[in-house]
């Protein structure tokens, strides 16, 4: 697993390279409907590293990870969405719920088996 450090530094990367192609594609997005959906799918992944990079630069600096991450990075991707199409802003907000939900869910499930194996390690170590 990459460190908070790198992976501070690859979501940034990324971010900065799916916003600039979503700009540089932008009336392509806005052309259909697939497109404008896949617009506000685009969007929702700026939404993910955008949550990423926060939150790693909080673990970094020290700081607890909370709501105000999820809000801003949220903000931020629908702005983005706003400037390809207004479907897009609707669309960005349903599959960043969805990815939010399931980055939840994942991180739940780590966080669980970590627990169990530090107890593990705990209680095996005063045998």
């Amino acid at each position: 697993m990459a460190g908070s450090g790198s992976s501070m530094l690859y979501s940034f990367l990324m971010f900065t390279v799916i916003l600039s192609l979503q700009e540089m594609y932008r009336s392509k997005l806005a052309s259909t409907e697939l497109y404008t959906i896949l617009g506000g799918f685009i969007s929702s992944l700026l939404f993910l590293v955008l949550l990423t990079f926060i939150g790693n630069y909080q673990e970094t600096v020290g700081a607890k990870t909370g709501w105000g991450a999820v809000i801003i990075a949220e903000a931020v991707a629908l702005i983005a969405a706003s400037t390809v199409h207004r479907v897009c802003i609707t669309t960005c907000f349903l599959f960043s719920a969805v990815l939010l939900y399931e980055v939840n869910k994942i991180s739940g499930s780590v966080l669980s088996v970590q627990t169990s194996d530090s107890r593990t390690k705990k209680y095996s170590g005063r045998g």
